[in-house]
């Protein structure tokens, strides 16, 4: 009996993920208030919506969110607070891409690790404008059918009738170091 006669190898289409990626970035943007800034008060950012789409060998997160800005103005008298919706596109690269997913089953999803939040906001040095900085990152995944080889034994390898085997999930796991999981690979 030849070695192929009691093992066979079979391709199982299933889906899986097929590419990941992850981007921090930190952008500048300027906003305009109506009054001349004296000081600024507080900067936060509010209403974040985005979704994902595959774009060539990345995912663009394409999104929106609301500047909110409270200062004060005219020798620091009064105050007031300035609106301002941001749209942007993110390219998030893909460190991981299985090239032989198939193409035309492509899903994305995109999960912000890390909701855009204002870490800087200042008077620009002409006093009109206020300077935002703002910091965010996401984490994309791109799911797709691809191939998995398997390996069918032959007769008498499947005889698992009389085995018991427990897959409930009551382990103990107390005794795990955290540390040592790595969060990308579960």
């Amino acid at each position: 009996m030849s070695l192929s006669d009691k093992h066979q190898c079979r391709e199982i289409i299933t889906k899986a993920i097929c590419g990941k990626g992850r981007k921090f970035s930190t952008v500048t943007h300027t906003v305009t208030p109506p009054h001349n800034p004296t000081s600024i008060l507080g900067a936060w950012i509010i209403n974040h919506q985005y979704e994902a789409v595959a774009a060539g060998d990345g995912i663009e997160v394409i999104g929106t969110y609301d500047i909110n800005i409270w200062y004060s103005y005219d020798k620091n008298s009064q105050t007031d607070v300035a609106k301002e919706t941001v749209s942007y596109v993110e390219l998030v690269p893909l460190s991981y891409l299985d090239p032989k997913h198939r193409a035309s089953t492509v899903e994305v999803s995109a999960e912000a690790t890390q909701e855009p939040s204002c870490v800087e906001a200042s008077v620009s040095s002409g006093g009109g404008n206020v300077i935002i900085r703002v910091e965010r990152e996401f984490r994309v995944e791109l799911v797709a059918e691809t191939k998995v080889r398997v390996l069918v034994c032959g007769k008498g390898h499947g005889d698992y009738e009389d085995k018991e085997f427990d897959f409930s999930d009551d382990g103990d796991y107390e005794d795990l170091d955290p540390d040592l999981l790595d969060d990308d690979e579960l």
